[in-house]
């Protein structure tokens, strides 16, 4: 417990804030407020309504800004690469052009210091804490977004990163006009939050807790309810051995809603040059030995100043 609020301490008053941190405080902790007051307005349609959003919404930020956008695991025609990229950013999980610029950054600097939620500073860090510290994730601002070229390239996504807020809160909107607070509380507030933490366990959890399969040389790890939460993602052990692959459940139990639709889009011709792992690299990621990161590795990889040995 003090080493928790040692580091909290660090991380919010140890620091300088600059406009994008503030911003990103208010808007986690207004969705969160919204979502304390979902006892006192639930009713039936408010309750569907935010599974089947949270069902599109999260499917839409994993399929494309994750394994389309980040990884190029598939094709799509643009209008439905654009479409999902637009129900992506209903989400709040920020413009496609910063979220695959920080994804892309995690896979080149994976649990090092220089990757953007990086386990080694901590669990509440990899979790929450990174969002709050742009300077962690970029370095400054001139550095943003220098590994995102070719999706700056086209307009669509220009003009989503600086109006990606608007559209989030304008569907707030209508979703009051619609069916009034009860909407409004569980289609937007409760369905963001309890995805965003999913989203944010694949970062902490899924580096921390959960089975490793394949020789990746990091922390990841597969983690049953993560991937349930988080259609398929929290197989992450499965993502980082095979970055590229379309597919994160590789067993046929490891749920993957994800994939699912993936794999639908690809049988009516839509998914094009689908990518999955092969034989010969899945052999060659097998995992030959009980491999378990211990705490005294994580601090010798500090100590390291983030390389891992």
């Amino acid at each position: 417990m003090g080493d928790w609020v040692t580091q909290w301490r660090v991380e919010f008053l140890g620091r300088e804030w600059n406009f994008v941190d503030i911003g990103s405080v208010v808007v986690v902790l207004s969705l969160h407020c919204l979502t304390l007051l979902a006892p006192f307005h639930f009713n039936w349609p408010a309750f569907w309504a935010a599974v089947a959003l949270y069902f599109v919404t999260g499917v839409s930020v994993n399929l494309s800004y994750h394994r389309q956008l980040s990884h190029r695991s598939f094709k799509l025609p643009k209008w439905l690469e654009y479409l999902f990229a637009y129900c992506a950013v209903l989400s709040f999980q920020r413009s496609p052009l910063e979220w695959v610029s920080i994804h892309r950054s995690h896979h080149q600097f994976t649990d090092t210091l220089k990757d953007p939620h990086s386990p080694v500073r901590g669990f509440w860090y990899s979790h929450m804490g990174w969002i709050f510290d742009y300077r962690s994730r970029f370095g400054s601002y001139e550095a943003r977004l220098k590994n995102v070229g070719d999706l700056k390239r086209e307009p669509f996504y220009i003009f989503l990163h600086y109006t990606y807020p608007l559209h989030a809160i304008g569907f707030g909107v209508v979703l009051y006009a619609v069916g009034g607070l009860p909407f409004l509380v569980w289609g937007l507030g409760v369905r963001s939050v309890v995805f965003l933490h999913a989203t944010f366990g694949i970062n902490s959890i899924c580096h921390t807790w959960g089975q490793v399969v394949w020789d990746t040389g990091d922390f990841s790890r597969n983690n049953w309810l993560i991937g349930l939460m988080a259609h398929g993602e929290g197989w992450h052990n499965n993502h980082h051995a095979f970055e590229q692959s379309a597919r994160h459940g590789l067993e046929w139990w490891q749920v993957d809603a994800t994939w699912y639709v993936i794999r639908f889009l690809e049988a009516i011709g839509l998914a094009t040059d689908v990518k999955l792992p092969t034989e010969t690299q899945m052999k060659r990621r097998a995992l030959t030995v009980n491999y378990n990161i211990s705490e005294e590795k994580i601090e010798a990889q500090v100590i390291n100043n983030g390389k891992l040995e």
